[in-house]
């Protein structure tokens, strides 16, 4: 048993690799190509635009079940469509280098949109392959190694290219960016593949039946309301808070980058690798109880915090403990998404789902920024600490009543 959780398990090792890959590209069209456009001195309008990019990785269960149906004449149906998608990005990533905002501003918006677009369909594709090669004790773990690198990819698309745009240029760190990424293309090829299930018959049996096969299952619309609220408590603390810690605190835009990029980042790694090793050990319904019972304690820190006012220990701490905290909740969340998927749709429903779960972090923005003006920061994280717990109690619900498959709620 322990020696399918380590990293020389070929099945964890290749997944904890893809897991670079499929972030990799996430902040090369949204940090860093904000940061590009901002040095390249745009307005504010055209480097808020960018945000719009995001919209593939939400509606990526619209395209999913072309990608349950088709399987490409090389390497079968997961990692064919991971080798296209990988293949796909480094062109684009190399031909986003090559234009200038100054004078390809629309060109540029276009290319960096269909590399959001091929971005999230290698999500779908790598996800799809999690779910089908990762057997159910390797679950806990490879999930945790997968949002390990994950977690570095983005500090290297989001930070050191940053650092490296400065010293060498846009372009070539762009370009390097996409050599990075090209290597990850072994990983693919050389990956194991478990999965036997035939694809659906048809493009309309390939539409449905992955919503049919959640559908018929007792109990699905509350494990749906559950999977979209979960971390909606932990998406509330979180939609406001750099302007929070700057401009209602007063703390400055490094201390808060160091806390985040440094502290919080090393935080999410922990709390990742120690979630997935009490989930082995715990079974995923007491795993999602614990880590969602301690994401919402975590948030009372920043309450804390809005009480104190500037501390820097304080607020360190505070973003210390919510990361690893979160760590551990989304590696038991991913686990219980991938639970819930069958090989033949695991693509089309494992798109579906983790959108739901997406939906909190997207839209509630605006409604974050309401309830400050009329309670003000110390009630908005208490509120936060609260609305945790709905999908708590729903949790104890579902364990009682939805006769799921396999060992989802074990």
């Amino acid at each position: 048993m322990r020696e399918n959780i380590k990293l020389t398990n070929p099945r964890i090792l290749v997944i904890t690799l893809l897991g670079f890959s499929s972030t990799l590209p996430l902040s090369l069209t949204g940090s860093t190509l904000q940061a590009w456009f901002t040095q390249a001195g745009l307005s504010i309008a055209a480097v808020g635009a960018l945000t719009l990019l995001g919209m593939p990785y939400l509606l990526k269960f619209l395209w999913a079940p072309v990608m349950d149906k088709v399987v490409p004449p090389w390497l079968g149906r997961r990692r064919g469509w991971i080798l296209i998608t990988q293949i796909g990005l480094v062109l684009t990533l190399i031909a986003l280098a090559n234009l200038n905002p100054s004078e390809n501003l629309k060109l540029m918006g276009w290319v960096a949109l269909i590399i959001a677009f091929i971005s999230a369909s290698q999500d779908i594709a790598i996800d799809a392959y999690r779910t089908d090669t990762l057997l159910p004790e390797e679950r806990g773990m490879g999930t945790a190694y997968f949002v390990v690198f994950a977690r570095l990819a983005m500090i290297v698309s989001g930070g050191l290219s940053l650092i490296l745009a400065d010293y060498f240029g846009w372009r070539v760190t762009y370009e390097m960016m996409a050599g990075i990424l090209s290597l990850f293309i072994l990983a693919t090829i050389f990956g194991p593949d478990r999965s036997s299930v035939k694809p659906p018959a048809t493009f309309k049996d390939a539409v449905i039946d992955p919503f049919k096969d959640l559908l018929k299952r007792n109990g699905i619309l509350l494990m749906f309301i559950f999977v979209a609220t979960y971390k909606i408590g932990d998406a509330l603390a979180l939609s406001l808070m750099s302007n929070f810690l700057i401009k209602t605190l007063g703390f400055s835009l490094s201390e808060v980058g160091i806390a985040f990029k440094s502290v919080g980042v090393i935080a999410t790694i922990l709390g990742a690798l120690l979630g997935g090793l009490w989930l082995n050990k715990l079974g995923l319904f007491k795993s999602l109880l614990l880590f969602g019972s301690l994401q919402a304690f975590s948030n009372l820190m920043f309450m804390l915090l809005a009480v104190v006012g500037k501390n820097t220990l304080l607020m360190t701490s505070s973003i210390f403990i919510e990361g690893f905290c979160s760590g551990m909740s989304t590696t038991a969340l991913v686990v219980l998404l991938t639970a819930l998927c069958h090989q033949e749709y695991s693509a089309t429903q494992y798109a579906f789902l983790s959108a739901l779960s997406a939906l909190g972090r997207v839209f509630l923005g605006p409604v974050a920024a309401l309830i400050v003006e009329y309670v003000g920061w110390t009630s908005f994280y208490g509120w936060s600490f609260l609305l945790c717990f709905p999908s708590l109690i729903l949790l104890t619900l579902l364990r009682n009543r939805m006769a799921m498959h396999a060992e989802a709620l074990a």
